[in-house]
């Protein structure tokens, strides 16, 4: 039976960065694909899957996301029941291929082979990370500056494997890629066959998996509630003189995040900026 859709169109003011944070949330939910526009954007959910409890329970998650991203902005919204989409096809008409810094190419498997040193092919259907996104884009120049030859690497939060993939290119393994979402974790698994990938081990889960696990260079690419969260786990698996690099914030959330970070003995090193999102480095210290 071919699943109906429903298509909720929200209106955000201010726009930005509001609606990258509605996004995040709405992927959490349970919501599959979005659809970008000039006063928001359209998020798709199997009508089966959509909360059952109705518009109450719905406009309950529009007020914690208000509240748990301390953001001062307005949400309005609607819903209509849509034909089936084609997922592969929406993302195929508007990804075009990227280039960080000459040296790493994101494309998807019907562009043509760059001539770059790291040429990545990503199908990323409903995931999260092509590239296109501020945070995946500097969270690569960060991995092109590193040394990361021979190092025990996390990517949490992969999403499409896209940053696993790169750091193994450059020499990091043994790699963990880690996702929470069902649908990354499967398309993670997909991207790391397809560029040819051998010391990358995915896992579907959360934070609670890396007990006991112990790495050189740590990526999440996630969002700030979730980072300070998470922080003193990901302090706690960092050897010493480790690297921590973090993203999925804004310029002006980065004092809270260096808090955080040195409640737990890692301390800012640098961060790169663009369009207000940071990717922020860490370095742990005794």
């Amino acid at each position: 039976m071919t699943p109906i859709y429903l298509g909720y169109t929200f209106t955000i003011e201010p726009r930005d960065p509001a609606t990258e944070i509605l996004i995040a949330e709405l992927g959490y939910a349970g919501f599959e694909s979005f659809t970008e526009t000039s006063t928001g954007v359209i998020a798709y959910i199997q009508k089966q899957e959509a909360f059952p409890e109705g518009e109450v329970q719905f406009d309950k998650l529009l007020n914690d996301i208000q509240i748990l991203n301390s953001q001062e902005f307005k949400i309005t919204y609607s819903a209509e029941e849509i034909e089936q989409v084609n997922w592969n096809e929406e993302w195929e008409k508007n990804f075009e291929p990227i280039e960080v810094d000459g040296k790493c190419a994101v494309r998807a498997p019907f562009h043509k082979k760059t001539d770059v040193a790291f040429d990545i092919v990503i199908e990323p259907k409903m995931s999260f990370g092509t590239g296109h996104h501020e945070t995946t884009h500097m969270m690569i120049k960060h991995l092109l500056k590193l040394d990361v030859a021979g190092k025990k690497t996390l990517d949490m939060g992969c999403g499409t494997g896209v940053l696993a993939i790169l750091a193994e290119m450059r020499g990091a393994q043994p790699i963990d890629a880690i996702d929470i979402d069902n649908w990354c974790y499967l398309n993670t698994i997909e991207n790391v066959e397809r560029n040819n990938c051998k010391h990358i081990t995915t896992y579907e889960g959360e934070v609670s998996l890396l007990s006991d696990k112990n790495y050189d260079i740590i990526i999440a690419n996630i969002n700030r509630n979730i980072l300070l969260s998470d922080i003193p786990t990901y302090a706690s698996c960092l050897s010493e003189d480790g690297i921590l690099l973090l993203s999925g914030f804004y310029t002006e959330d980065i004092p809270l995040i260096s808090e955080k970070c040195n409640e737990h003995g890692l301390y800012f090193v640098s961060n790169y900026e663009r369009n207000n999102w940071v990717a922020c480095k860490f370095e742990k210290r005794g």
